[in-house]
């Protein structure tokens, strides 16, 4: 496996010094900026690094994941509640009463002691 990398990186730089060689260079009448001119560098650049970066295989790898399942826990279940039933004896209230401007009304009310 190392010798198919090595390998494979002695061919990659083998490409990128011919194809290197084989490139003339950019004159003045070319009619490119020095600015043109250098973004092409860096994106050539940028290109030529990537596909370095993506040929190489991973340095390590995660170990495969393990799942181990726990031992059954037995929990005892909690004592039966006792209920507690509390009566409220509440009775309604009723009286009229008199509003001025309205007359007479019936009010009623419930009162819980």
């Amino acid at each position: 496996m190392k010798s198919q990398i090595s390998f494979r990186a002695g061919m990659a730089a083998l490409a990128v010094t011919v194809s290197l060689a084989a490139v003339n260079p950019v004159l003045a009448r070319d009619r490119l900026s020095p600015g043109a001119a250098a973004a092409l560098g860096v994106l050539g650049g940028l290109a030529v690094g990537g596909a370095i970066a993506a040929s190489q295989a991973p340095v390590y790898a995660a170990p495969a994941p393990v799942y181990v399942e726990p031992e059954p826990v037995y929990v005892a279940p909690p004592p039966p509640r006792r209920r507690v039933i509390v009566e409220r004896r509440c009775y309604e209230e009723r009286a009229d009463e008199f509003i001025p401007g309205w007359g007479w009304q019936e009010r009623s009310r419930t009162i819980c002691p």
